[in-house]
């Protein structure tokens, strides 16, 4: 049986008709990382005056990244400008953009940066090497956080997938809006904003998917956590970390992700949860017992 998620919804936010309106998020994303600078943050004195707004004022990028006052201030209006590789790279730096933000930046405007490629063909089945990976849990998600593979000890970690209709395999959606993720991560916000910093890296660099613009504003709709995350505009894509879970039946457990990505096919994560610590390892060795002992794993109701 699977969750009565919602799957549209009125509300204070504007629809991006399934695609997404570069020109406004290029806007955007640009003032959100102008004005979270200090003048002392990229080397310049402080004004006497009392500022009027946060950050940078549009004059001090201009001048770090060797534009015009004029060119900033149309793009952070977003009237259509599509920077060249130059610029961007020259407004990066001025902005002190981390990789991620630099590539998103990239995306936005079209480009693909240095060290970018496009994804290629899509790989064999990843099915059979979730498989092997057991005891340890694992699942493969696509670029829009879809579960698309798992072995038995991720499903009865997280959550019986196979009972859950294709439309809600989705990390991030169960996360965001189903009841069984309310209380299983000891830290709940900073696993949602890291989800969403690697979500909007994705949502970026695909304008044109559809699906992934419907995802974005199905959880914007459904959820005032996401929307109000989401605005942060933050960027990161995670390839390795930590994540505390509170699991309703082996109780507090530390978990160690990494995040690999098959050559060739850059849409799609294979993920692998091990122990943090020894008491932890204790618990996901009772998981992999249970898992392939046949006890049911939590029901998606």
């Amino acid at each position: 049986m699977g969750l009565a998620l919602p799957c549209s919804g009125e509300g204070k936010f504007e629809r991006m008709s399934g695609t997404v309106d570069v020109a406004h998020e290029l806007a955007v994303f640009l003032r959100a990382r102008r004005e979270r600078l200090a003048p002392e943050d990229v080397g310049l004195p402080l004004r006497r005056r009392t500022r009027r707004t946060p950050g940078l004022r549009r004059e001090e990028v201009a001048e770090l990244a060797g534009v015009s006052v004029d060119y900033v201030i149309r793009l952070e209006q977003g009237r259509g400008l599509r920077p060249s590789p130059d610029v961007l790279d020259a407004l990066s730096t001025a902005l002190r953009l981390s990789d991620d933000e630099h590539a998103y930046l990239f995306d936005l405007a079209r480009h693909w940066s240095a060290g970018r490629r496009q994804s290629g063909t899509e790989a064999a089945s990843l099915s059979p090497v979730v498989r092997a990976l057991s005891p340890l849990p694992a699942m493969v998600i696509d670029h829009r956080f879809d579960i698309v593979a798992w072995n038995p000890e991720m499903a009865w970690l997280m959550l019986d997938f196979p009972e859950l209709p294709e439309d809600q395999r989705n990390t991030l959606l169960l996360c965001v809006l189903h009841p069984a993720f309310a209380d299983f991560y000891g830290d709940r916000e900073r696993v949602i904003r890291e989800g969403i910093a690697d979500l909007r890296a994705a949502w970026a660099a695909r304008p044109g998917d559809t699906a992934l613009a419907d995802l974005v504003e199905r959880l914007r709709s459904s959820s005032e956590e996401f929307a109000r995350l989401w605005e942060r505009r933050d960027v990161h894509v995670n390839g390795q970390g930590t994540k505390a879970l509170v699991h309703p039946r082996v109780g507090p457990l530390a978990i160690a992700y990494d995040v690999l990505t098959p050559l060739g096919d850059a849409g799609r994560r294979l993920i692998v949860y091990r122990a943090a610590d020894a008491a932890s390892e204790d618990k996901l060795n009772t998981v992999a017992r249970e898992a392939r002992g046949g006890t049911p794993a939590l029901r998606a109701v």
